[in-house]
């Protein structure tokens, strides 16, 4: 078999040399060709690169993986995601017939998936199933998730989600309905759940739906003002990249609101 061209995206540092070094030393038929610690840096390598494979972690810190895609012109590479989280995004992989290994990654599972996306790539223009995925991670078979309180188990549409607000070990969610719950997740699962749907974590405890959002203002060190009239401070180390983010609902994006 030729030698394949391989991308590695993933944020962590540690993670990232282990997987180096893991497919250096077990996977002998491909080479590295790129690494990246963001979705920003993804794009610019898998453009630049042109890699056969992709080793990807689901979170790219500050955003999502499903945030690269949009962004290149052809899916014309096989990818392993790669995750901490047994969660809804590995269910909508599964769904997909795509590979993922959860972490810490197994030295056979990675050579082993490595192995069996060289073959499927091998002569093959574009990933269909790829390209299927992520069309029906945006379609009705996955727009609710199931929010676990102690009166039972709440079925909400994503879209309906306003935002998300961590209490400890636990997470109350606003629906546009006026109704919250109080669940037993806590909202780093929420933030990877709802990774795709153009959630953005504000702050250590909000995390919402960008759609909702109704104005930025300074007052008070930032703050977000959503659809239900919720304030939301946002940390000064994110207002950037909430910035960048909101330029996907914005047709002419001007200077953030002062009221």
């Amino acid at each position: 078999m030729s030698e394949m061209k391989l991308v590695i995206a993933e944020d962590e540092e540690r993670s990232r040399d282990m997987l180096r070094k893991m497919v250096e030393m077990f996977c002998p038929e491909v080479i590295i060709v790129g690494v990246a610690a963001s979705v920003a840096k993804a794009v610019e390598v898998i453009k630049d690169t042109k890699p056969d494979i992709v080793l990807m972690d689901i979170e790219l810190r500050p955003g999502k993986c499903f945030e690269i895609f949009p962004q290149l012109e052809t899916l014309d590479f096989e990818v392993i995601f790669t995750t901490a989280f047994k969660d809804y995004a590995i269910e909508a992989i599964k769904y997909g017939a795509l590979d993922y290994l959860l972490k810490p990654i197994d030295i056979n599972e990675l050579s082993l998936a490595i192995t069996k996306a060289a073959r499927k790539r091998k002569g093959r223009e574009e990933n269909t199933k790829l390209k299927q995925f992520l069309k029906d991670i945006k379609s009705s078979a996955f727009q609710r998730i199931s929010l676990p309180t102690t009166e039972g188990i709440v079925y909400a549409v994503v879209d309906h989600i306003i935002h998300c607000e961590a209490k400890g070990p636990y997470t109350i969610i606003y629906l546009n309905d006026s109704n919250k719950y109080m669940t037993s997740k806590n909202l780093k699962e929420y933030e990877t759940m709802l990774a795709g749907y153009n959630f953005f974590r504000i702050h250590n405890s909000h995390l919402i739906n960008l759609a909702a959002v109704v104005k930025y203002r300074n007052a008070d060190g930032g703050n977000v003002e959503m659809k239900d009239g919720s304030l939301l401070p946002i940390a000064q180390r994110r207002r950037d990249d909430f910035f960048d983010q909101m330029k996907n609902f914005t047709v002419n994006p001007g200077k953030p609101d002062t009221a």
